[in-house]
């Protein structure tokens, strides 16, 4: 069965919990990283569920912290979701060619950390994704299928792509847009993946609201590109070790709306400087984006309640 294992502080310490009931187990041991924890804690995390020994911790009395830590690849697909794809003025279809970008493990945030953009950005979007996190060393081109991705993929997380539109789009700078600190928040807490579980990763609930409103709700079973030939491909491209994190890609919901044009313009010869003032001047009617203040709950969870990933809730702090 899998566990839900949470990172944590508690009087100035940072440790490692599973969770059971509503109650964290203290993983006994040292681990400054998720790579140190995959390596030697998750078999003590299974033995404490198990017997139910370890010190109980109140999870209300300890603020929990992302379970990714740095240092960490951060790889990313892009519109892997039909809907994503036609409101960002693409075809809905799934396209010849996997997305794939990356975001700096600097942006890396907690699941209830604020979210706090540079002043001179005002189109600041959310984008909820489910997250794989690596398990095991990929230095030469692996075939990974469903069969064998939990040996591989050793857990999930809830995180959200933050994303400073008017950098990334009229910029073309991908990793610029969306690699600012608490760009990242991910957890609160990791699922480790067994194989009985793998099929489940195709039957997840995304689930994002601003202040109250839904904003963005799918299912995984709607990912163009799935995670098997995702890190299939990605093997054949570049290594990956134990502690990084893949995100798969978000759904439709979003703030930003860009029709074909506006897309295909963006994309033309025009000059810096005009595509900055096209693609603002496409979203001058668009009012979701993010405001000071505003509230972003997002959750992930199977069908059967097996795989909870938690709730985050994260506070546009941006002055």
């Amino acid at each position: 069965m899998g566990l839900h294992i949470a990172r944590f502080t508690e009087n100035g310490n940072v440790l490692w919990g599973v969770q059971k009931g509503d109650r964290l187990l203290a993983v006994e041991g040292s681990y400054p990283t998720l790579a140190h924890f995959l390596r030697s804690g998750t078999q003590v995390a299974r033995e404490v569920w198990q017997s139910g020994a370890g010190r109980a911790v109140n999870i209300e009395d300890v603020e929990l912290l992302s379970p990714v830590t740095r240092p960490a690849r951060i790889i990313c697909q892009g519109a892997n979701y039909g809907d994503h794809r036609a409101e960002s003025g693409l075809e809905a279809a799934r396209p010849p060619f996997n997305m794939i970008f990356s975001k700096a493990d600097s942006s890396l945030a907690g699941p209830y950390s604020d979210v706090i953009c540079p002043p001179h950005m005002k189109l600041l979007d959310y984008e909820i994704e489910l997250g794989l996190v690596i398990g095991r060393e990929i230095r030469k081109p692996t075939s990974i299928m469903d069969a064998n991705l939990h040996e591989y993929v050793a857990g999930l997380v809830l995180t959200n792509d933050i994303s400073a539109r008017d950098v990334q789009l009229p910029q073309g700078q991908w990793l610029k847009g969306k690699s600012y600190r608490t760009f990242c928040p991910t957890g609160p807490y990791l699922y480790l993946l067994d194989a009985e579980d793998v099929p489940r990763i195709h039957d997840l609930e995304l689930r994002l609201t601003v202040n109250g409103e839904i904003r963005q709700h799918a299912h995984t079973s709607q990912l163009l590109f799935k995670p098997d030939e995702t890190l299939t491909e990605l093997s054949e491209i570049m290594d990956l070790s134990p502690g990084d994190l893949i995100l798969t890609g978000t759904c439709g919901g979003v703030a930003m709306k860009l029709g074909s044009t506006a897309m295909d313009r963006m994309m033309g010869t025009a000059s810096a400087e005009e595509k900055y003032r096209l693609f603002v001047e496409s979203q001058r009617s668009v009012d979701r984006y993010l405001r000071t203040g505003d509230i972003i709950r997002s959750e992930i969870h199977s069908s059967d309640g097996r795989i909870q990933l938690g709730t985050q809730i994260n506070t546009n702090a941006s002055k």
